[in-house]
């Protein structure tokens, strides 16, 4: 099941954020969140979402605009499946829901602007749900170990 988050959620949802964030192989940011930080962070987002099995948050999700004025009708999200549930499908009903939240909220096009090349389990859900990736960055995202791989952009209509 998704649903919004409550604060309740806040130290599961940290968790499973700084564990992607610590592998270094998906989201840009270097710093891990802590409870004042995460609860601001997750606070801002024009929505957040959980993935909940038997009690416990195993995927989160942030949307937010991807752009302002003109653009602002493009939004952009990020997923975190926790280590251990990843291969469920719960990344898929994350961006699922997200669409639809999207959708409410009045955006119209939901934007992925780094997906890292590597990141196949990630494509293939985008590319499942109808995303098309719209070019390749070379060398765009500075991994863990300090090598750089490519990202491809996605879009999509809602």
């Amino acid at each position: 099941m998704v649903r919004k988050y409550t604060k309740e959620d806040l130290p599961q949802m940290i968790k499973i954020w700084n564990e992607v964030v610590g592998e270094g192989n998906a989201f840009p940011q270097e710093e891990e969140l802590d409870m004042k930080s995460g609860a601001e962070f997750f606070a801002s987002q024009s929505y957040t979402g959980v993935a909940v099995e038997s009690e416990s948050v195993v995927g989160v999700y942030i949307l937010h605009p991807n752009n302002v004025g003109r653009c602002g009708h493009i939004c952009n999200a990020s997923y975190a499946v926790l280590k251990h549930a990843r291969g469920r499908r719960i990344g898929e009903q994350l961006v699922i829901d997200c669409m639809k939240q999207a959708k409410k909220l009045g955006f119209q096009i939901l934007q992925f602007n780094a997906v890292v090349k590597s990141n196949t389990m990630a494509r293939r859900v985008y590319e499942r749900l109808g995303f098309k990736q719209i070019g390749t960055i070379s060398n765009g995202f500075r991994m863990k170990d300090g090598h750089y791989e490519d990202i491809c952009p996605y879009f999509r209509e809602l």
